[in-house]
């Protein structure tokens, strides 16, 4: 995946992701890298949502190694939604739409006994 960014100069990064399969096609390992940094890291998990404006319709991609345990899958997405809150909320400025989804995380995350409490509680209230 490459990404121009709009205006001058114009600077490329890439973005590459390397999957290892065992002999049943299942991911066994996930690697990648940056053009912007250095250094390659392994992940365990990766969701990539792209906008296709010719379809108009998300195109979607989600990995995950047989290693990677059901906490960390309820851990990653439990976060993803709060990340993908934080996003809506700055690229529409819909702040009421952006507290409704991170309530539906806090409940998401109660029911998979991730936390106990509501700590978003101060942003309904605010």
């Amino acid at each position: 995946m490459k990404i121009k960014k709009v205006g001058a100069p114009t600077k490329q990064s890439e973005i590459r992701f390397i999957v290892t399969l065992d002999e049943a096609r299942v991911p066994e390992k996930i690697e990648w890298s940056a053009s912007d940094i250095q250094e390659q890291t392994t992940t365990k998990a990766f969701t990539i949502a792209i906008w296709d404006a010719h379809e108009n319709n998300t195109l979607r991609m989600n990995l995950w190694t047989k290693g990677m345990l059901k906490e960390e899958m309820c851990k990653f997405y439990h976060q993803s939604f709060l990340f993908m809150a934080d996003n809506f909320e700055r690229a529409t400025g819909d702040i009421e739409t952006s507290r409704a989804m991170r309530d539906f995380a806090q409940k998401l995350a109660e029911k998979m006994n991730l936390v106990t409490e509501n700590k978003f509680a101060a942003f309904r209230d605010a």
